[in-house]
């Protein structure tokens, strides 16, 4: 009588699910962005992670690859992006889809999806075809759009971030929105973001009738890495003397591949598990990471031990790589650091200012962010040089835009600020602030644009953002102020020159 299986037995997580999990976690080790509600700005942000993970999520710990090409290509009439065509070809060439087999939190998202019964769309002549979709996607969205505004305007537009990406709703959107802190942020939701949430919750759909659908037809990502397929060092090798041309595992694989290892064979490996003849196996180069039941034709009498202990070895390693990551960007980290001392320090002296302003013998007016706060003063040199003090502008209209060279509404409002500044400088003052986080040489960003407003880029404590609650992940957002340092408007999202003009016929 055959042994009943336990619970835990029929139910447990294989090792491509688990490591698929340890993955999603180790791109989103900064736990504490999801309790603060703001994303991660230390120095591993610059470095691409292997599979898709959107850059804004409060937890990412790296930047995506694919947001990365878009801003490179934005940035061609500036520089080449040297560092992330090399990044994508090393991970092109050493993995190639096994990235998307293993290593990609939205793979592992939609796989769940598929697993609520539901009937199932089969692939077929109809499915293969869909599947070049992406590479249109790759064409229009990924190259052509941000070309077209890097090298035009100069203007930063990852089109498939900005008009497809579900990654970038669900992770970077949602995760920031979910949190309480961020509740001021539903007011700056438009059209893009209605739109962006009805694409992901189709996707979303999609992927619960049809297995892996983003990633059949749509990742840009996937496409890239599938060029990589025949020459990357990891994948799934056939043992030509003992294949038999069965065609088992093409037909058992819910992708739509025509033969294994192809530019749609994610590498995940369940095809060994339906060829009778033993002959699939994961390998890197001729090392065997996952063999058959009945072993390699290469294999000693001791392989299989070798591996069960090759194993043992890299989950430990791996293991002990995530520990140090959590504690690492969680509470070692000098940006998290000073980040959270930053925040301690603003938090005590609201404090203070609160209390002072509920004395009735202090006279004084509270400081904070809200309206009808008075704006804390500041002093910072600007770009070409002169000081701005908040204090000497006592008596004038202040205007104050936080921005960034990588936020593309940013610079597209730019002229609005200018334009303004222009035409009341006698009367208004008016201060562009870069975050701190710079990408791209300011001054030689701005000199093209023929800008006269001061500029200035915040010191690495982000004095002034934090004087006015803004976010470097959270761009533009200005912040409007009366003659006496009252703040009469701060808020987040794109400034209009008619809302500009409003807010100061308002108080001027």
């Amino acid at each position: 009588m055959d042994k009943e299986l336990t619970w835990w037995e029929t139910h447990r997580p294989s090792t491509r699910k688990l490591i698929q999990l340890y993955s999603a976690l180790l791109y989103n080790a900064h736990l504490k962005g999801f309790i603060d509600g703001e994303i991660y700005q230390g120095q591993t942000k610059a470095v691409c992670v292997p599979g898709f993970n959107c850059y804004s999520c409060p937890g990412a710990v790296g930047a995506c690859p694919l947001g990365s090409i878009q801003n490179a290509l934005a940035s061609s009439g500036h520089h080449a992006g040297w560092y992330v065509l090399g990044i994508i070809m090393i991970f092109g060439l050493s993995l190639g889809r096994t990235i998307c087999g293993w290593l990609c939190p939205l793979g592992l998202i939609q796989e769940l999806l598929y697993k609520i019964p539901t009937p199932k769309i089969r692939k077929s002549r109809v499915t293969r075809a869909l599947s070049y979709l992406k590479y249109v996607i790759i064409v229009i969205f990924v190259v052509s759009i941000p070309l077209y505004y890097g090298l035009k305007y100069d203007m930063p537009v990852p089109g498939f971030c900005k008009f497809i990406c579900p990654a970038g709703t669900f992770e970077g959107a949602m995760g920031l929105l979910s949190n309480p802190k961020n509740s001021g942020l539903f007011g700056m939701l438009g059209i893009l973001f209605t739109r962006k949430f009805v694409i992901m919750l189709i996707i979303g759909l999609a992927c619960i009738f049809c297995y892996r659908s983003f990633c059949r037809f749509i990742c840009p990502l996937g496409a890239i890495y599938g060029m990589f397929n025949k020459l990357a060092l990891v994948s799934v090798k056939v043992d030509e003397d003992r294949c038999n041309g069965c065609g088992a595992c093409v037909r058992s694989c819910k992708m739509d591949v025509r033969h294994v290892g192809d530019h749609e064979c994610i590498n995940c490996a369940k095809c060994m598990g339906v060829c009778a003849q033993s002959a699939l196996s994961l390998k890197a180069g001729t090392h065997t990471i996952i063999a058959p039941e009945k072993g390699c034709a290469d294999d000693t009498p001791d392989s299989a031990q070798k591996r069960q202990k090759n194993g043992r070895i890299g989950w430990g390693v791996a293991l002990a790589v995530l520990c140090f990551a959590l504690v690492w960007f969680n509470f070692l980290d000098p940006s998290v650091r000073k980040r959270s001392e930053a925040q301690a320090a603003a938090a005590q002296e609201q404090d203070v200012n609160e209390s002072a302003s509920d004395s009735a013998a202090s006279g004084g007016e509270k400081t904070g962010t809200a309206v009808g706060d008075q704006f804390g003063d500041f002093t910072v040199t600007c770009l070409d040089g002169t000081i701005f003090h908040l204090a000497d502008q006592k008596g004038k209209v202040v205007i104050i835009n936080m921005w960034a060279t990588y936020c593309g509404p940013c610079v597209k409002e730019l002229p609005v600020f200018d334009n303004f500044y222009r035409e009341h400088k006698d009367d208004a003052a008016v201060l562009a602030v870069h975050a701190s986080e710079v990408l791209k040489d300011v001054p030689e960003f701005l000199e093209p644009r023929g800008l006269e407003m001061p500029f200035c880029i915040d010191d690495e404590n982000d004095t002034i953002f934090n004087l006015s609650g803004a976010s470097i992940s959270l761009l533009p957002q200005t912040v409007v102020l009366d003659r006496n340092g009252t703040i009469v408007y701060n808020q987040t999202g794109s400034m209009t020159a008619e809302l500009l003009n409003e807010l100061y016929e308002k108080v001027k």
